[in-house]
């Protein structure tokens, strides 16, 4: 699931809102972590076995989301240009992956519904983009 997040903001800047279908007693948050995505670099290119994640981007350039819906699918895109932000929403077994295609840096929300263990990251690695665009 992928939401274009409407900019409810004013003369002091954006403000976006997740809808709160995704995020009641169904998703319950267990870690939170913030990133940058330089212009040119991609995060993601793996899928968790146990955790589900919302991922919101905001933007202010070009930049593009892919994922597969299982192995040995067929990779999907989707590209974004401008301002504003997006949430993804990915289940179990998707992988997942996020390109800087602009010449800013993208900020990244990430929310899972299982506590992060450094020992045991939940990321098996499945490549579905590369970073040449």
């Amino acid at each position: 699931m992928v939401v274009e997040l409407p900019n409810t903001g004013d003369t002091r800047g954006s403000s976006f809102s997740v809808p709160v279908e995704l995020v009641d007693s169904s998703f319950p948050v267990a870690d939170i972590h913030l990133a940058t995505i330089a212009p040119g670099a991609v995060r993601g290119n793996h899928y968790h076995v146990l955790r589900h994640e919302i991922l919101l981007v905001l933007a202010s350039d070009r930049w593009s989301l892919h994922w597969d819906e299982g192995p040995g699918e067929t990779p999907q895109s989707r590209r974004f240009e401008g301002s504003g932000a997006v949430l993804v929403y990915v289940p179990t077994g998707m992988s997942h992956a996020i390109r800087n295609d602009g010449s800013a840096a993208l900020t990244m929300v990430g929310l899972t519904d299982g506590p992060y263990d450094p020992d045991q990251p939940d990321v098996y690695p499945r490549a579905v983009v590369s970073l040449v665009p």
